[in-house]
């Protein structure tokens, strides 16, 4: 949930429990011996009594449940939602990218070549500077000549794409050993 959910829920919350407390703070006054339930609810309470306690304990129960997930949702932050992602504040607002998508597309684009079987991408660091570590496993017997160029080309695009450099740049390159 967003900032802005996270503030309407946490109202209409609180506006229910003020209207509720209203209502009982209401009531109390009105009637002189402080019983918040009049004859009418107390009698129409009688009439189900097998069944009223329990649908009190079912609400309550559901009222319980509802808050405590509220409050871990709330405790446990709408950072935690956002982890590895990368934003950049712009004119309109702000720009979240998914360092995680971000490192697939990487690994895709440094796979296009048919001289790398696998490429694996890990992005850390500071959103803003993240550390790029690179690790590629090159084709048994492939030619290399051009191989470093089309690594440039991919880290590019994807610092064209992010809209950052990176701070620290690891590349790795093992050549596999297994059949082709």
């Amino acid at each position: 949930m967003t900032h802005a959910a996270h503030r309407v829920l946490w109202t209409v919350v609180a506006l229910l429990l003020v209207a509720l407390g209203g209502l009982v703070l209401a009531q109390s006054i009105g009637d002189p011996s402080g019983v918040l339930l009049g004859a009418g609810l107390r009698r129409s309470w009688r009439l189900v009594t097998p069944w009223a306690p329990l649908a009190a304990a079912a609400a309550g129960l559901l009222a319980a449940t509802s808050g405590l997930w509220l409050l871990h949702r709330e405790l446990r932050g709408v950072a935690e939602g956002r982890r590895g992602t990368l934003v950049h504040p712009g004119r309109r607002g702000r720009t979240r990218l998914a360092a995680g998508a971000l490192a697939r597309a990487l690994e895709r684009d440094l796979t296009g070549d048919p001289r790398i079987r696998r490429a694996r991408v890990v992005v850390t660091g500071d959103p803003h500077r993240p550390d790029l570590w690179l690790r590629l496993e090159i084709v048994a017997g492939a030619r290399t000549a051009g191989l470093r160029e089309h690594v440039n080309v991919a880290l590019r695009r994807y610092v064209d794409t992010a809209d950052c450099r990176p701070a620290h740049l690891d590349v790795t390159a093992l050549v596999d050993a297994g059949p082709a």
